[in-house]
């Protein structure tokens, strides 16, 4: 496996289970990573044996439907049954929360002040419903979460240099509400390099339209109160790096799923 370069805020590191990407700002303040395609994650064996490399119990995930639904995990009650959803808010540090992606964004949160974390999933769809400011909102209401203390990492997902997307998509972004200069700056129009969108027929004699998810989901939380210091973003297209990543969009029913996990921090006395 050939591992890309990634910014000094983050690092590779082979665990038992296999290769995971972590980020270090996040790591000070709560045990998480991002997955590789070498880690599985078809079982329940296997997410307890992610759970384990953050030294926690279990791993809590969710039946991810493209929304800005959040679901709660609080210490000292019953873990919650698997639900729809694309977000986890928690602050219960036997269990890790986790969501999976194949192109989609998957970020993690953590307050350094309460270790109150959360783990979101955001494709196109939750991004202009806003999925990680609904997160942000649900650290704040459960559990006392201020944006201000607030970290986040943003790992691997598609690429504005791969996602190439109809008008359509535009129109969906300013209907949710959207600031027009922050959809403007989201929608990038022009050559942007030999993406996977470049290699269907035709597409060199039309405009391309890109999509930065990534960074749809970082000006989000910036406008939410998030330092724009506080958030680290891994850079890497899943299209671009298939022999460590996973993507729909290049590899079609084919693709894995990679994830993000978190654990929440005891509180300190």
């Amino acid at each position: 496996m050939s591992l890309p370069a990634v910014p000094e805020s983050f690092y590779w590191t082979d665990t038992p289970a296999g290769m995971v990407l972590k980020c270090r700002p996040l790591e000070a303040v709560a045990p998480h990573l991002f997955t590789t395609r070498d880690v599985g994650l078809g079982s329940a064996d296997e997410w307890r044996r992610v759970a384990r490399l953050l030294d926690a119990d279990d791993t809590v995930t969710l039946n991810q439907v493209h929304g800005r639904g959040v679901v709660v995990v609080r210490a000292g009650t019953p873990t919650p049954q698997r639900q729809a959803a694309d977000a986890l808010v928690a602050d219960d540090p036997r269990l890790a929360v986790a969501v999976r992606a194949a192109d989609c964004v998957p970020l993690l949160l953590a307050d350094e002040r309460t270790g109150a974390v959360a783990a979101v999933h955001a494709g196109w769809r939750g991004t202009a419903a806003g999925a990680s400011v609904a997160a942000l909102e649900a650290l704040a209401r459960e559990f006392g979460s201020r944006p201000a203390d607030v970290i986040v990492a943003i790992g691997p997902s598609i690429g504005a240099c791969c996602y190439q997307v109809g008008s359509e998509l535009v129109d969906a972004f300013a209907a949710a509400g959207h600031p027009r200069h922050l959809v403007d700056r989201w929608f990038l129009v022009g050559d942007r390099g030999s993406g996977i969108g470049d290699r269907a027929p035709g597409n060199r004699e039309r405009a391309r339209l890109r999509l930065d998810v990534a960074a749809a989901n970082r000006d989000q939380l910036v406008l939410a109160g998030v330092p724009e210091q506080n958030i680290h973003d891994c850079g890497l297209c899943t299209a671009m790096h298939l022999d460590v990543l996973t993507s729909f969009r290049a590899e079609k029913e084919k693709a894995g799923r990679i994830a993000g996990v978190i654990r929440a921090r005891p509180l300190r006395p």
